[in-house]
């Protein structure tokens, strides 16, 4: 079996991490978990980040022991079985194609609004060039998507700083009120923008998923797992500080119901002069998303072709073994007939079913793992599956009926594949 190069280290996999996460979560999930929940949604930020914290380190272990394409698609099918191995695969799919497509249309809305054009034309127009961009610099493999990379994030970075530096000065702590959430209503806001919040973190994922590309595995993947949810965690945080702070939760509410970027709305009633940068990282944010997104379902679907799942012609790898060629331009095409659409909307509850489900069965392998395997306590296995089971049941029921019928059709899928395909992967 065909095996990718292993070329990313340390920063490199941090980096990565940090693009998967820092992108719709920070720039438009803080201000409608600010909505739901008010002042809370600090408190929310927290504990997300707590639930994230225990299921990176149930990944990061998964992945030092198992270190191949695939993330929880192939722990499952290790540690688990089949069925439950093919369910977090095909979720990922699903969920993720959507949400990168939405990535390259929200690119393009906000590059547009940006250089002052009219984007009802042009949008889908603009996407489209993004998402073949992206896919082109994918196909040259890791080593220049890495470069490219680093360099979106660090553009992305820089204008959060500037965002919260500015921003400090002009912070009322009247807006802080209600902190603490009084009553039923008050305490099940908080859990539902802690289940919408966590779904913002949980772009740490994609370093397990290229887990088959990083040097020293063992070492190298807990290592940018617990530094990527650190900074996050850290700038998160500190973004939903100044953003309350200064125009108050219902503020950032609001701005989400009238614009895609509540903290360039924040910017422009401190500091006026920045709105526009915020506006430049929220398109470079809107980008790293996309180049992570196809990275990490070209390998996800490279893994299904692996076992059969899909058509073995995705596991293809290019001459030099750093790229999934098939997989890369099978994903692209995707994302590019959903971005065709022009309307690519998948609620952020529906995003949320999805990822919890991912993660239960992430946090479920982890818990098959021997004592000489295991990296952390047993416990936070249990912790993980624990919390993931319990925010799910914040979801509207309508979104587990929808789930339901996916992963069932996924099911049936599965079943005439293995029929037709022969596996590559033992």
């Amino acid at each position: 079996m065909q095996q990718l190069k292993r070329e990313l280290g340390v920063f490199g996999a941090i980096m990565m991490g940090l693009g998967s996460i820092v992108g719709t979560g920070i720039f438009v999930s803080v201000g409608i978990s600010a909505g739901v929940a008010g002042a809370s949604v600090l408190i929310a930020i927290a504990l997300a980040a707590m639930v994230a914290t225990f299921n990176g380190l149930n990944s990061a272990q998964l992945a030092a022991n198992h270190p191949v394409s695939g993330g929880t698609y192939e722990y499952g099918y290790r540690y688990l079985n089949p069925r439950l191995g093919f369910i977090a695969g095909w979720s990922f799919l699903l969920a993720k194609s959507a949400s990168a497509a939405t990535a390259a249309l929200g690119f393009s809305g906000y590059l547009l609004d940006l250089l002052n054009v009219d984007g009802n034309n042009t949008i889908v127009i603009v996407a489209l060039v993004a998402v073949v961009m992206m896919t082109v610099i994918v196909l040259l493999g890791i080593r220049r998507s890495n470069t490219a990379n680093t360099i979106i994030v660090s553009v992305t970075l820089i204008t959060l700083g500037i965002f919260v530096v500015s921003g400090v000065p002009s912070i009322n702590t009247d807006n802080f009120a209600g902190i603490i959430p009084t009553g039923t209503g008050g305490w099940r806001a908080l859990l539902e923008a802690t289940a919408l919040m966590f779904v913002a973190y949980t772009g740490y994922g994609r370093i397990a998923t290229l887990g088959e590309e990083v040097r020293e595995p063992r070492i190298t993947i807990p290592r940018a797992m617990v530094a990527t949810l650190t900074v996050t965690m850290l700038l998160y945080i500190s973004v939903a500080i100044v953003g309350v702070g200064t125009i108050g939760a219902n503020g950032l509410g609001d701005a989400v119901s009238t614009t895609a970027a509540p903290l360039e709305v924040a910017a422009q009633q401190f500091t006026p002069a920045i709105a526009p940068l915020i506006a430049i990282g929220a398109v470079t944010a809107m980008l790293g998303v996309l180049l992570n997104l196809l990275l990490g379902l070209s390998r996800v679907l490279l893994a299904m072709g692996r076992r059969a799942d899909m058509p073995p012609a995705v596991a293809t790898l290019n001459q030099s073994q750093t790229t999934p060629t098939v997989a890369v331009v099978v994903i692209g095409v995707l994302i590019a007939g959903l971005v065709l659409i022009g309307d690519v909307r998948t609620t952020w509850s529906f995003s949320a079913f999805s990822v919890l489900i991912y993660y239960s069965l992430t946090n479920l392998s982890a818990l098959q793992l021997t004592a000489e395997e295991r990296l952390f306590p047993r416990w936070i296995g249990f912790a993980g599956l624990g919390a993931c089971l319990f925010l799910a049941f914040w979801v509207e029921p309508i979104i587990w009926i929808v789930g339901a019928v996916i992963i069932s059709s996924g099911l049936v899928w599965q079943v005439i594949a293995n029929q037709l395909f022969e596996p590559s992967a033992k």
